[in-house]
């Protein structure tokens, strides 16, 4: 089942101003990358994806499996050797936060390290993109290296989030 219309996208635009004597002084910035992804393994191309709006109940934690665990929305279960793209996303409605890092043992180390979190407050996303000439991307290791753990910060409260990931089988 080939995969197609792969694409990654973030953009960031701000503009900086000041008063001046005879006008106004602008200084716009921007920062925008993208990545189109075609049917494949290789380099600039994936062949699974994932895709999910999940809630994890108060103080509650969840590993997910990147080799041979999660569905597809056609219920196939899905192996990704290599990650290109992931997002995800907090729901703005959340009152904990919800944390991304990894499991005391079978860790998908390869984009945050054995120990390392990252912290999405209540609407707030994580985006990360590998870009096309990248052959490797996060490398997946099959029942030693591939739980993403996903945690709900704190207690009284579920929370909701969004996840995307995008990926290759070999």
């Amino acid at each position: 089942m080939p995969l197609s219309g792969t694409m990654l996208a973030v953009s960031a635009f701000a503009e900086l101003s000041t008063a001046l004597d005879l006008g106004t002084g602008k200084a716009p910035q921007s920062l925008s990358r993208s990545m189109s992804l075609g049917n494949g393994t290789g380099a600039g191309k994936a062949d699974r994806v994932f895709s999910d709006r999940r809630t994890l109940a108060a103080s509650a934690n969840e590993d997910l499996d990147l080799a041979g665990v999660l569905l597809d929305a056609f219920g196939t279960a899905i192996t990704f050797a290599r990650v290109k793209g992931l997002i995800i996303a907090a729901a703005a409605g959340n009152t904990n936060n919800v944390v991304i890092g990894n499991p005391t043992s079978n860790a998908w180390a390869t984009l945050l390290g054995a120990t390392s979190t990252v912290t999405l407050r209540p609407g707030a996303f994580l985006a990360v993109g590998t870009g096309t000439a990248d052959a490797t991307g996060y490398a997946v290791t099959a029942g030693t290296g591939d739980l993403l753990r996903i945690t709900n910060s704190g207690a009284g409260t579920s929370v909701t989030y969004d996840v995307h990931i995008i990926g290759a089988s070999a």
